[in-house]
């Protein structure tokens, strides 16, 4: 099918984490009661996306409905500064009413092979599947100064191929493991945002929206959902050389 692509530009970070913020707050409000399951990203954009959410929009959002995930983690303790998780417990989970049962982590602090398998079953076992990975109503993604989504890097593009819905991947310049959805799982998203902000990765967004070829080297490029939409919010720094 044709890619279903929508790039919006704004302002100001914060303009572009409330429009995002106000399509979520709809998306939880659409017609049904069937849980609406959403991943989230770690990073300042997603994190001033949070607090809107947990702040202007907190009565606007049907939180029953919500099942929260992760598209990576770091392989740290929970309480590190460095957990995705903690990171979206304190600017929203922790401010909204959720049950236990509506947030689904990624346990940095466990094996991460044992862990990433764990995680895919949970998901098997919670989110509807279509050929083998994930359909989340909506992933939430960043993007990399390197081009890098979730945690898929330059050097690991074959994880956006993988044949398993969730897995480890290794940080190039740390080392440090982390636990990522794969290419296949994020592509599989009913909805997917992608919020860039800054002009340290307006380079980046030229070369994806203007340059196959240099293109070609960035995971982010390949997001590419098969039967959903994708949607950049884009500030005007990030969106400069577009």
């Amino acid at each position: 099918m044709e890619k279903d692509v929508e790039v919006k530009i704004y302002d100001t970070p914060a303009k572009l984490s409330k429009k995002a913020a106000r399509q979520i707050a709809a998306l939880s409000r659409q017609e049904g009661n069937h849980p609406l399951h959403v991943a989230l990203s770690g990073g300042s954009t997603p994190a001033l996306l949070y607090e809107i959410l947990a702040g202007k929009y907190m009565d606007k959002t049907n939180w029953k409905r919500l099942h929260f995930w992760w598209g990576d983690e770091r392989c740290v303790e929970p309480s590190s500064l460095e957990s995705n998780y903690r990171m979206a417990m304190e600017r929203m989970l922790s401010r909204v009413p959720l049950a236990p049962h509506q947030i689904h982590r990624i346990a940095g602090e466990a094996l991460p092979e044992e862990e990433a398998r764990r995680y895919g079953q949970e998901m098997a076992s919670l989110i509807p599947f279509r050929d083998g990975f994930p359909v989340f109503d909506l992933i939430l993604l960043g993007m990399g100064d390197d081009g890098h989504v979730a945690s898929i890097f330059p050097g690991e593009l074959q994880l956006m191929k993988s044949e398993v819905p969730c897995t480890v991947a290794t940080h190039p310049l740390t080392n440090q493991k982390r636990i990522t959805l794969t290419g296949k799982s994020i592509n599989n998203a009913r909805k997917i945002f992608i919020l860039v902000t800054g002009s340290a990765k307006s380079h980046r967004i030229s070369e994806i929206m203007n340059n196959k070829k240099a293109a070609q080297k960035l995971p982010a490029y390949y997001v590419e959902p098969v039967d959903g939409q994708l949607t950049w919010y884009l500030d005007v720094e990030a969106a400069a050389l577009i």
